[in-house]
């Protein structure tokens, strides 16, 4: 591998590349291109998978393609334009940008920037091709982040610096999944004191969420999952009370208003099932009830409501990456992680090497695992 200070050449690196749906991601070697204008050249040092990693991998068409996107690493070489960036840099990739100019950026209200928003086409924002490609033929990107290889190209827009103090092997998890979570908690829904709410689906986000509940001092978390194994784990995070549907006859948001006096304050759907987002809605209370989804569904994206539940005062919201604006947020994440004030490494229930990337993929999707984080190669 090969790379100027001036002009960064094209380089060679391993990659788990995914040539068809739901098959076992293949080590390959791919060739980088250097990065264009405002873009940096990253090694990935670390790179947890995440669960819309597997709804992708399972559905999408485009292939042959480079999964992952919550991930850190060292910048290795930046493109014409950067001043943000020097090799060297530690940095969390993040698969939404912050141009810092777009009306969205600018508003102080969203952070769905309209230049570096979700990419869904496999190519970079800025020109509309790869960065990957075998023997001449593209490899498709993910999310503009493609965590899955020694080395990946983003724009730098969608990169954050963060301390070189920070252990890179832990933060990796706030690119995504955790400060998804925590954000939810703490921006979208504004959890207040005392205040009572339920979650539904125990794995990373809504565990986060549950440990922002606690943190803002919420005096009921019910958790929802038909995995009784993730009881002892929620418990750490905050959860108050565990609910199984499969232990109950009656429908489980009859349970959850029973338990709660009439319906929590706020409830999350971090499962990403339609279905659970009018079950979420139909648990919290009338009058002031919000109701905040985090999920992204394998199938049937619409979700069907009755028009009473918000005649009656409940609110829906949407939450991408937990309303963080990522390159003006993410950094005083990183600042509270490393003030104990947050946790992380709880999340972490496996590490992997790079080669074993298809296990992480099978722990997930047997629910056996929270984080597998993998370690790529020095």
């Amino acid at each position: 591998m090969s790379s100027s200070v001036d002009k960064p050449n094209c380089i060679t690196c391993k990659a788990m590349v995914a040539w068809e749906a739901g098959k076992d991601l293949v080590m390959e070697e791919v060739e980088v291109s250097p990065p264009q204008p405002h873009e940096i050249r990253i090694k990935v040092v670390c790179t947890s998978l995440c669960r819309t990693d597997i709804t992708a991998w399972e559905s999408q068409a485009i292939f042959p393609r480079i999964f992952g996107h919550e991930a850190s690493g060292i910048v290795e070489s930046v493109g014409e334009g950067v001043t943000e960036f020097v090799e060297g840099d530690h940095v969390l990739t993040v698969f939404i940008g912050e141009c810092k100019m777009c009306k969205h950026c600018e508003s102080g209200k969203s952070n769905m920037c309209q230049v570096l928003g979700l990419e869904r086409r496999g190519v970079m924002h800025s020109d509309q091709r790869t960065r990957f490609s075998i023997e001449g033929k593209p490899v498709y990107h993910y999310c503009a982040v493609s965590s899955f290889s020694e080395y990946t190209v983003v724009h730098s827009g969608c990169a954050v610096k963060v301390s070189l103090q920070a252990p890179l092997e832990k933060i990796c998890l706030l690119s995504c999944g955790v400060a998804a979570g925590l954000g939810a908690a703490w921006n979208v829904a504004d959890i207040s004191k005392g205040s009572t709410l339920v979650v539904f689906g125990l794995g990373t986000v809504g565990l986060a969420v549950a440990q922002g509940a606690k943190l803002r001092g919420a005096s009921q978390i019910i958790g929802v999952d038909i995995n009784p194994e993730k009881y002892k784990k929620a418990k750490a995070f905050g959860v108050t009370d565990f609910l199984n549907p499969n232990d109950y006859e009656e429908p489980i948001q009859q349970v959850i208003k029973r338990i709660s006096g009439g319906g929590t304050d706020y409830s999350f759907e971090c499962i990403g099932n339609t279905g659970m987002v009018t079950t979420a809605l139909q648990s919290c209370c009338d009058g002031w009830g919000l109701t905040v989804t985090l999920g992204v569904p394998k199938v049937k994206p619409e979700i069907e409501s009755h028009y009473s539940a918000f005649l009656s005062g409940k609110t829906l919201k949407g939450s991408l990456f937990g309303g963080w604006k990522p390159k003006s947020d993410l950094p005083e994440l990183v600042n509270k992680y490393m003030n104990q004030e947050i946790q992380i490494d709880e999340f972490i229930t496996h590490n992997l090497p790079f080669e074993d990337i298809n296990k992480a993929f099978t722990l997930m999707k047997e629910g056996k695992c929270l984080r597998c984080v993998i370690h790529m190669p020095n």
